[in-house]
């Protein structure tokens, strides 16, 4: 008899076949970097061979060496008890790969459909390796009384499934990027929790990894799909944080309209400009030819009154799409017109000047900050200065504010600093040794221009992830703060390799986002 198992899990029982020719899919492995439980990675060699792929481990890495190793002596609980363990884990591993691929002993064969296909792969399997990382597996086992079971799967499984049963005999699978969602499904599929697990940190630190088409936004959905909040949280904020360098690549292209929207709607989008925005929305629209209820909620969602008003008269004379759906933002553009020609302390007697067209996102421009380079960071203290726009309205676009910057690699805050001896040596010896790295931005005068406005300070700290450079972190502090209290808080500035660091040196780009507030209350 043979036993058919479909996606849902409901078994059919059909006729044994008169022949069935087992096939195996073994893998190539190479010299590919390896992730452990402990999340380190540690290089791999497999029959010498190399493939582009990288491997993810349940608990160690065992490489195979060029001949039979001798044991790995370790000792047990120190010296003094003279207990010594002698560990062949390495060639137990080797043994059941070896087991798997060669079929013997096997008590089940695994015949996996591919789904509107007459593609079948045969594998010959173990029910007790299956059982131990199955419940699944254990069920559909139970429940019939035939050597072959059926496994209905779509294409993208049905091609890496032999990855798949070969994890539960070796405790590692290398994968592309590619890859990563159809193991995740057949993970999820047949509750093999530890490689499940595995595959959503190896996608939450390969979202800066090159691909051709992109990958991250994939990601993304098939983490909304599954209701997986921390991936698609993880896959969002890489989005919004790496949005300038995201415009430019094939990613953006495909973007869904539900994805547009939602990052349309955030105030933390890394970018050069908002007309920036307009632009790369203006060639998403026709790239993708939605519809008109989505291009409408889009153009509401563009911050109008951050765009000055030169390229505005340009865009409502210029830009096919605004000309088409001039009526559907026209107001907002008035809005913006005026908020540009008034002074802002005006503006706020008669509008509400806290919603969204007037708020910035994190602005690359010079006219909002600055970058800053850092080299040696665990050194000394450093300072710098630069100048900011008093705020994105027409009427501020001549007042320049000058900011000082402070950064310091192991400096206390002022609640702790007031615990500590005041004898000469104490402050510096206990600044080292339970310090950590504080930034303070403060403006270098005060001016009655800032009346009715409030300065929101944002650092970004840039770093290379898989080669890339990348937004690693936002931190946002307010005027009444002088410093991010959580600034670096789980970086590790002394160690040289630091994933902080590039080429030893910390890079940081200062933002100073102007925010006007409602004076009265605002008239109707």
């Amino acid at each position: 008899m043979l036993a058919e198992a479909h996606e849902d899990g409901h078994i059919d029982h059909v006729t044994t076949p008169h022949h069935i020719t087992p096939h195996h899919g073994t893998i190539p492995f190479g010299h590919t970097p390896a992730l452990c439980c402990t999340g380190t990675w540690m290089p791999c060699w497999r029959n010498g061979q190399s493939e582009n792929t990288q491997t993810i481990a349940s608990s160690y890495l065992f490489p195979t060496p060029p001949s039979p190793p001798a044991a790995v002596l370790r000792l047990e609980n120190g010296q003094e008890n003279g207990l010594t363990t002698l560990n062949h884990s390495m060639a137990l591993v080797r043994r059941m790969e070896s087991l798997l691929v060669q079929g013997n002993g096997s008590d089940v064969t695994l015949r996996v459909k591919t789904i509107n296909t007459d593609e079948v792969k045969v594998i010959q399997a173990h029910t007790l390796v299956l059982t131990l990382h199955s419940d699944v597996f254990e069920d559909l086992l139970d429940n019939h009384n035939s050597s072959f079971l059926v496994l209905r799967e779509q294409p993208d499984c049905a091609a890496v499934f032999d990855k798949f049963i070969r994890y539960f005999y070796c405790g590692d699978i290398s994968l592309r990027l590619d890859q990563a969602i159809p193991l995740h499904k057949l993970a999820r599929k047949y509750h093999v929790w530890s490689l499940q697990h595995g595959l959503t940190r190896y996608m939450a630190q390969h979202l800066s990894s090159d691909s051709p088409t992109g990958h991250v936004v994939g990601w993304y959905q098939y983490a909304l799909q599954i209701n997986d909040v921390s991936l698609r949280d993880s896959c969002l904020r890489y989005l919004s944080w790496n949005l300038s360098s995201v415009l430019q690549s094939n990613e953006w292209g495909s973007i869904s309209d539900e994805l547009l929207l939602s990052l349309l709607q955030r105030s933390d989008l890394v970018l050069q400009s908002e007309l920036a925005l307009y632009e790369a929305l203006e060639n998403w629209i026709d790239q993708k030819q939605p519809a008109s209820d989505t291009v409408e909620n889009a153009l509401k969602s563009i911050r109008y009154g951050m765009i000055p008003p030169q390229h505005l008269f340009r865009l409502q004379k210029q830009s096919a799409l605004m000309i088409k759906y001039y009526e559907t933002i026209r107001e907002m553009l008035f809005l913006a017109f005026q908020f540009h020609a008034a002074s802002p302390v005006q503006l706020a007697k008669y509008f509400d000047v806290n919603c969204s067209i007037f708020t910035p996102r994190n602005y690359l421009s010079s006219s909002w900050g600055a970058p800053w380079v850092i080299n040696n960071p665990t050194r000394d203290d450093r300072s710098f200065s630069f100048q900011t726009q008093l705020g994105p309205s027409g009427h501020d676009q001549a007042k320049r504010v000058t900011w000082n910057a402070l950064f310091s690699p192991r400096w206390l805050p002022l609640t702790v600093r007031s615990g500590y001896s005041s004898e000469p040596n104490s402050m510096q010896t206990q600044r080292m040794e339970h310090g950590r790295p504080r930034i303070i931005v403060t403006p270098a005068t005060s001016s009655p221009d800032f009346a009715g406005v409030s300065f929101q300070k944002t650092v970004i700290v840039s770093a290379k992830q898989n080669g890339k450079m990348v937004v690693r972190h936002v931190y946002n502090f307010h005027q009444s703060t002088e410093e991010s209290g959580d600034f670096l808080e789980e970086a590790d500035l002394q160690r040289r390799g630091s994933d902080y660091l590039i080429d030893n040196s910390l890079f940081l780009h200062v933002i100073v986002k102007p925010l006007y507030h409602s004076l009265i209350v605002a008239k109707k």
